[in-house]
Order: C-alpha cells, then structure tokens, then sequence
C-alpha cells in the first residue's frame, strides 16, 4: 500500500497508510476499535478500493485487475463469514466449497482429492473428528478453525484472519493460538495478516507488527521494535507496559 486512504463521507477510516507484506512474513495487525483494521484487512482482501493512493494485492494494483479472479488466491476468515453459513451445513462442505468460492454446498461435483483435503486441513486444526458434524452445532471456537480451514482450502498465496479469537474462551483462545503458532511457523504457509485487539492473541512464530491509531500508523515493523510500552501507549491511549514470555507471547497492563 501506498499512502493508502479510505474516506467515508467526512470521515477518514484510513489515512495515507503504507504498508508491505512479503511472501514470507507473518504480521499481526493491532488497534483500539475504530483504529481502521478492518478497514486495512478489506482493502487487502481486494474487498475494497482506496479513496485515494495506491493498493497492489499479490502484485496486481486495485482498480487494475479482475478481482474476481484475484479473491480466490487469498484465504480470508471474518466474523461476517462464520454467520453466513447455514447452520445445517456438513463441516466437511463448509471447507470444501470453499474451492467454488460459494458458501453452502449446492450441486457442485468435488474430486476425491478436493475432500480429503478438506479433511486433511481439519484434523490439522483439531476438527477431524467433527468433519461429519452440522456447522450450527459447534462451539465457537469449533467454528473459528473451521473458517481457518476453509481459508486454506484453495492453497492460497495470502491468508487474512480477522480477529480469529474474538469470543472465545480461556481455553479456546489459547487452543487457537497454539495452532496459529504452528500455522506460522511452517515454511509452507502463505503470507498471513492476523487482526486483534489484544497482545495475549498474537501467535509466538508472527514476525511483523502494524499499530493503528484513528486510521494513522503508530508502528509497523519486526514485532521486537513495533511492541514496544512506548509505542502500544500511544496505540492504546493508555500508559502501558508490555512483556514478553520465553516462549514468545506477550501481555501488556496499565502501569
């Protein structure tokens, strides 16, 4: 992105952001609400044109490519998906159909190898044993690694995950972000963008941080430089204080 804006009438959601992610790097992206995350992930997932500046997705510049033809090489999960999905759909078709970019298995015809993909992405993140299992009876965290392993069904170049912890539990929260953790830490993985409010969600194996501040950038940069007390109290509006565990995940609390 380059100097990146996205206006609303009066008002800027984004604000001349510049921003690069490479093939290799795993970023999380963090900001109070109304930072403009969302925002950044939409434009991003080609959802979105910039008022003003400049956006190249997988090398392809909004406003210059089919995105119809850009979206399917980018896996993207949403709160805005997960409900979408009927709640009697199979598990197993909830990621299968995700290669015809539809939600709800119709009347398309899948190969072999589509589904044992489908179940291969599952049991990867724990949901093996519930391939077979409606979508409206998980648990929420259930259905956050389900949507995961739709994002993934199609091998894609990016993958976006838009505050993927958002209302779990304890256990359900730290369960997802070890399997992120894994995610991020294997060689084959695409480029991934992670959304959060929060530093306890930011998987050990991500590399790069963006703060957000009222559509500006606070930060961006490796996670050691970017997650900083200074910088997260400016991002935060709240003197904070930021540690960081051995093995990786950090905490952040009011001083």
């Amino acid at each position: 992105m380059q100097a990146a804006t996205v206006r609303r009438g009066a008002t800027t959601l984004l604000d001349a952001v510049d921003w690069r992610v490479e093939l290799d790097e795993r970023w999380v992206v963090l900001g109070p609400n109304g930072a403009g995350k969302t925002t950044l992930l939409r434009l991003a997932a080609a959802e979105l044109h910039p008022t003003s500046g400049a956006v190249y997705v997988l090398g392809e510049r909004m406003g210059r490519v089919n995105v119809f033809e850009l979206r399917p090489r980018i896996g993207l999960t949403s709160a805005n998906l997960g409900v979408r999905i009927p709640g009697d759909e199979i598990v197993s078709d909830v990621v299968v159909s995700a290669g015809y970019a539809v939600l709800g298995r119709w009347r398309e015809d899948y190969e072999a190898q589509d589904t044992e993909r489908a179940r291969q992405l599952l049991t990867q993140l724990g949901m093996g044993s519930l391939a077979d299992r409606a979508y409206g009876t998980l648990s929420e965290g259930e259905r956050k690694r389900t949507l995961i392993a739709r994002a993934l069904m199609t091998d894609p170049e990016l993958l976006l995950l838009d505050e993927p912890a958002a209302g779990l539990d304890l256990g359900g929260r730290e369960d997802l972000v070890a399997r992120l953790s894994d995610l991020a830490q294997d060689p084959d993985a695409p480029a991934s963008v992670l959304v959060t409010h929060h530093v306890e969600e930011i998987p050990p194996g991500y590399t790069h941080g963006l703060l957000l501040r009222e559509g500006k950038v606070v930060a961006a940069g490796l996670l050691d430089d970017v997650m900083t007390a200074d910088a997260l109290s400016e991002t935060f509006g709240l003197p904070l204080a930021v540690d960081r565990r051995a093995d990786g995940r950090f905490a952040a609390y009011r001083r």
